[in-house]
């Protein structure tokens, strides 16, 4: 199936697809009129595109009804939709389009709505009819499962961002897939704040809304807006990525916050607590996935996987050594937990049959090189499994830090003190050790009182923290650098350098566990 297949399979269905907030109200359209609407918008985007270059064109816009019909006319049409960072900017934002090749950039609702608007104009009130979509948006040659549907920029937290080919196939196989996983049906609304430029958005959030015929909610990100949509959309369903659950249980709890109608909640990179937290709190049922833009590695959660874990990886997903490319030692955990053979048993997550669903990066061969090595692929995220398959997340590639001659992985050392209930996000990062190797830094979100001497006390009663992962350098921030999808870009962190003389960092002694 291609997505335009889906689409006009839902051109004659008058219940409702999409939703979104105006004026403070909620507004509503069916599915009739957003196929009606995309097709004229994808027949006016055509008449402005050359034959002779790349159908590309970006998208430059937030959350929201013009979005979303966007998604449908290039799903419709002969077009592909590019998805820009909207909190890129200069020249940054240029490479973007210019490695993208977008012969338009959207950044106006306007087209987008004039279409909606010449849809409703154009309905007949006694029979609801338009004039057929699949005839109005026809592309010279219709689209197949292996064809262009979008280009997706990664997050960038390792470097600059590439462009992912989404075909259709990748979005109507994962929408197709999550239906079925989650129990997701044709009665649910699917509340999206995630940028819609982002793979989380459109795989998680539209994909299976247009297997089922669903209804589509659509909001930019709010903490404090996240319960009131999610009550006035009548949301039973939400994505999310990065640390959008910390920040919804930052806000102020209320006796009532259960009473809603969210049942599910869907996404990856929340911490254990949180999960838990959110689940109560809001009545609901929480479901942490790993996944990449790339999809190509897949590893599932299971209810009887041990904490901290992330699940257990599908066959032929192994963790191999980037150095000789063997798979690595099982991890060995002493009495205390603690892994004992850290530089045996971490390695990356590999997908060991092929490129899996990842159709390659747009014009960057040399990223996609370093991806597809020996006809594997290689995530660049760095994990170990126990003796029973289970696999953890030790951070990415670039999260190795080598202190006194050891290597250190950063993500068991941030899980360790995401422990401590006045930590709310912690980021752990290399600086330059003066001698030789690097120091253990680390940048610390409070959600409650936290003193130097508290900070020693617990880092002391964790049995499971080696003493060279203690870190040298704590900086109590404000705010952490981020990606537009809640990713930590820890290398300006780094970049930023340790101040020991600024009041907001805390630093080790060299050779005690004092913080001054």
């Amino acid at each position: 199936m291609t997505v335009r297949d889906l689409l006009l399979a839902r051109s004659d269905d008058d219940r409702p697809a999409l939703r979104w907030r105006e004026a403070g109200s909620v507004q509503e359209i069916s599915w009739r009129q957003y196929v009606a609407a995309a097709a004229r918008l994808a027949a006016s985007l055509e008449t402005r595109l050359s034959p002779g270059r790349p159908p590309h064109v970006g998208v430059l816009l937030p959350n929201g009804p013009a979005f979303a019909l966007h998604l449908a006319a290039a799903g419709l049409g002969g077009h592909v939709l590019v998805g820009l960072n909207a909190t890129r900017r200069g020249a940054a934002l240029e490479a973007d389009v210019v490695k993208a090749d977008c012969q338009l950039v959207v950044d106006s609702p306007d087209p987008a709505l004039a279409a909606l608007a010449a849809t409703d104009t154009e309905t007949d009130t006694e029979t609801d009819t338009v004039e057929d979509p699949a005839s109005r948006s026809s592309p010279p040659s219709p689209p197949t499962p292996d064809s262009l549907f979008m280009l997706i920029f990664t997050s960038g937290t390792s470097g600059s961002p590439k462009a992912v080919r989404i075909t259709h196939a990748k979005i109507t196989g994962p929408g197709t897939h999550l239906v079925g996983r989650l129990g997701l049906t044709s009665h649910d609304v699917h509340y999206v704040s995630m940028p819609m430029f982002h793979s989380n958005a459109v795989m998680a959030g539209w994909a299976p809304v247009l297997t089922t015929g669903a209804t589509f909610a659509v909001a930019g990100f709010s903490a404090r807006g996240f319960l009131p949509d999610v009550r006035d959309f009548g949301a039973t369903y939400a994505t999310y990525v990065g640390k959008p659950l910390t920040y919804v249980l930052a806000t102020e709890e209320q006796p009532d916050d259960a009473d809603n109608p969210l049942r599910l909640v869907f996404g990856n990179e929340a911490n254990e607590a949180d999960i838990a937290t959110f689940a109560e709190r809001f009545g609901c049922e929480v479901v942490d996935s790993y996944s990449s833009t790339e999809n190509a590695v897949i590893v599932q959660r299971r209810p009887d996987m041990p904490a901290g874990s992330l699940g257990m990886p599908l066959p032929g997903v192994e963790v191999r050594s980037p150095e000789t490319g063997e798979p690595t030692r099982d991890a060995v955990f002493d009495a205390t937990g603690r892994l004992s053979n850290a530089e045996e048993a971490i390695g990356e997550l590999v997908n060991t049959t092929g490129a899996g669903a990842f159709a390659g990066y747009y014009k960057d061969e040399a990223a996609e090189a370093e991806r597809m090595r020996g006809g594997m692929y290689w995530s660049g995220d760095l994990a170990y499994r126990d003796a029973d398959g289970w696999v953890y997340f030790a951070g990415r590639s670039g999260d190795w830090l080598r202190v006194d001659g050891e290597n250190l992985a950063t993500a068991p050392i941030e899980r360790v003190l995401l422990r401590h209930p006045s930590i709310g996000e912690a980021a752990v990062y290399a600086v330059p050790d003066p001698r030789v190797g690097d120091q253990v830094a680390c940048a610390l979100l409070l959600r409650g009182p936290l003193s130097p001497q508290a900070l020693e006390d617990f880092l002391a009663a964790q049995d499971d923290l080696s003493a060279k992962a203690w870190p040298r350098f704590v900086r109590v921030v404000d705010e952490l650098p981020r990606t537009a999808t809640n990713k930590v870009v820890k290398r300006a962190l780094a970049a930023a350098g340790i101040d020991p003389d600024d009041p907001a960092v805390w630093v080790r002694a060299e050779r005690g566990t004092s913080y001054a």
